[in-house]
């Protein structure tokens, strides 16, 4: 009996050794749960993180000044003043350069709504060159290069009075016509010209100024411009003339940004109906001239300030820009000797002839 003890202590020691390992095993099993009370000690720790950098946004944006944009070019509304003689006619409140995106449907309304407000300031809009008939608008309208309608209008009573006709002036000594157009400046050119011109239309179209675009640039001295001059004014065919005048204005109202009379010529047409060409010249001519001047523009004295991109170019004092306007705007004569009667009507008053002061 006493050698059978040792037999059950083994399973006792097996048992011992077992919880033994057992108790090994949940100690080194222990550390597992861990990570997973860090995991939520973390979740808890970036909730927590994203409260406080919410905070922290909300507060930033109520308490940190906005960033300003930087300061834009300042540019001057329209005052009251100037609109006020334009008939329905806000006027402007904001800065009136228009959207750079502005769309082709509203360049359109805005390019004849200018083209409507002009023909109401100046309903007795004509053609600045004194004529009779289609050779002497051919003439002078080729004299008037590189200077005024008013120093052709000073010039051409003598010039016609001597050479009434293309055969008179074809066979004129060239000389004598040196001499009388000596005034307009580059005279001996434009006498080439104008004598070249008459002797074509003597050999080629029976003494008679043609009506076709396509004929009359042929003509020595005559391009695309005098050739719609003539057609508009003469022939009453539709043409839009592209002067100095025309192509600064088109481009300050950003109509075009072309440069080539050509392309502002095409670039123009397609905004208008043909039956307008002829009048809108004459519109935005006679504005260049009167208001909106190359160097100084009358802006403070313009009726269609609001509709201008350009608006504050130049001087906006309404007394200063008064004092800048030509013409019977300013109480000062026309350009044209024998003006029509609707221009008198309306208050202007002749140029006086050469040499009359």
């Amino acid at each position: 009996m006493k050698k059978a003890e040792p037999a059950k202590k083994a399973p006792a020691a097996k048992n011992a050794a077992s919880a033994k390992k057992a108790a090994s095993v949940k100690k080194s099993s222990s550390p597992v749960k861990k990570p997973a009370v860090d995991a939520a000690e973390k979740t808890s720790a970036v909730r927590k993180s994203a409260a406080s950098a919410a905070g922290r946004s909300s507060a930033t944006r109520k308490t940190a000044p906005v960033k300003k944009a930087p300061a834009a070019k300042k540019v001057t509304a329209a005052p009251k003043k100037a609109t006020a003689r334009v008939k329905g006619t806000a006027p402007a409140k904001t800065v009136v350069h228009p959207p750079g995106g502005e769309s082709r449907a509203a360049l359109v309304r805005r390019a004849r709504r200018i083209n409507r407000e002009l023909a109401e300031v100046y309903p007795y809009a004509h053609p600045e060159l004194d004529f009779d008939n289609p050779f002497q608008l051919v003439v002078a309208t080729v004299l008037s290069a590189q200077t005024t309608d008013l120093r052709v209008n000073q010039t051409t009573p003598a010039l016609f009075a001597r050479y009434p006709t293309p055969e008179d002036l074809a066979a004129a000594d060239p000389e004598e016509v040196e001499e009388i157009l000596r005034p307009c400046g580059f005279f001996r050119a434009k006498t080439k010209s104008v004598m070249g011109l008459s002797k074509a239309l003597v050999e080629d179209f029976g003494g008679e100024v043609p009506g076709r675009l396509e004929d009359l640039v042929k003509l020595p001295g005559v391009g695309r411009k005098t050739a719609f001059v003539v057609l508009g004014n003469a022939f009453g065919r539709p043409g839009i003339t592209v002067d100095t005048h025309f192509q600064r204005l088109v481009r300050r109202w950003r109509w075009t940004g072309e440069t080539d009379p050509d392309k502002i010529e095409a670039a123009i047409g397609a905004l208008f109906p043909k039956s307008d060409w002829t009048d809108l010249s004459h519109h935005v001519i006679w504005h260049g001239r009167r208001i909106c001047h190359a160097r100084k523009p009358a802006c403070g004295a313009c009726p269609i300030a609001p509709l201008c991109p350009a608006y504050g170019e130049g001087e906006t004092d309404p007394e200063k820009a008064r004092k800048l306007l030509k013409y019977e705007k300013g109480g000062f004569p026309g350009q044209r000797l024998r003006p029509p009667q609707a221009y008198l009507d309306a208050g202007g008053t002749p140029a006086p002839p050469l040499g009359a002061g």
